[in-house]
């Protein structure tokens, strides 16, 4: 009796996890022409045919900004665990009511993204990084108000889309002045969301494993290249990262932390930063394998 218990609770186990929802993984791409020198079919439509062969526990949709409501619409956004996007030329294009909206999706745990190479400039990417830069900055400014009234105001950078210089002032960045007897003001300037320095001269980068043991970096060597890729020189004008997985170098010295994850309320945005759309970059099995990984972990983490 006991062993017919045994093989029906394994036949229930087996049949709960070969009948799992798989996760869904919501791949939206600005589908700019010049992808074309790369990929026959755009960029995101590359990621979703690869990954389909490797991944049967991923379900995909592969959406674009010139989709019926920008390929956000309540369904797609409802249906989504995972969003990966990738935009470039097109970052203005995308409404600020959908940045917020899978900003919302993001806070609420519903949802969670993948910012890939250029999408550091994406607005649902710059709507995640300010409200974890708020919520840092509040921490920051509260520890040090000795308990008097604290007001705080945030400043975004005065032009957007614009490349900082070195030797400034990394943001974001809090500052606080006592304003009166009894209270201090806080002001939390917003981070850049870039970097000083960019080359899209194709050269290889080399990406180091700093976190072997992360489900993201599983299966992947201790160090690979990328081929072919634009170079992203620090420092990263973004909040400081609750993890940093890659770091990448190129020959002339650059480096960049090329893989981060921040936890962004009930939810996580993971920015993974190689690639450009002249280049074979989501061709290459290594590359691929960090993105499938991170579709995974993101859509089984609670």
């Amino acid at each position: 009796m006991r062993i017919l218990l045994l093989i029906l609770a394994c036949f229930v186990s087996f049949r709960s996890v070969s009948a799992a929802e798989p996760i869904h993984v919501l791949v939206w791409d600005e589908r700019q022409p010049r992808q074309s020198e790369a990929y026959e079919n755009f960029l995101g439509n590359e990621i979703v045919v690869r990954l389909k062969a490797a991944a049967d526990d991923l379900a995909f949709r592969s959406v674009s900004l010139d989709d019926t409501e920008q390929g956000l619409s309540v369904d797609n956004l409802e249906w989504a665990d995972v969003i990966v996007w990738w935009g470039h030329a097109r970052q203005r294009d995308v409404t600020d009511d959908n940045a917020r909206r899978i900003l919302d999706q993001v806070l609420s745990g519903e949802a969670d993204l993948i910012a890939l190479h250029s999408a550091h400039w994406a607005k649902p990417f710059v709507e995640a990084m300010n409200w974890r830069s708020v919520e840092d900055g509040r921490k920051h400014l509260e520890s040090h108000a000795d308990g008097r009234k604290l007001t705080i105001e945030t400043v975004a950078p005065p032009r957007p889309y614009t490349v900082p210089m070195h030797g400034g002032v990394l943001t974001p960045a809090y500052f606080g002045y006592r304003k009166g007897r009894t209270a201090f003001h806080g002001l939390i300037h917003l981070p850049w969301c870039c970097f000083p320095d960019y080359r899209p001269d194709g050269k290889p980068g080399s990406i180091s494993v700093k976190l072997p043991k992360h489900p993201i970096a599983k299966g992947l060597p201790a160090t690979f290249n990328v081929k072919q890729t634009e170079m992203y020189n620090e420092p990263f004008h973004v909040p400081k990262p609750d993890q940093v997985i890659f770091e990448e170098t190129w020959e002339l010295g650059e480096r960049f932390r090329s893989g981060m994850v921040w936890n962004i309320g009930k939810g996580k945005v993971f920015y993974f930063r190689p690639g450009h759309e002249t280049y074979p970059v989501f061709k290459q099995p290594e590359v691929l394998k960090v993105v499938e990984n991170a579709c995974r972990w993101l859509g089984t983490t609670d």
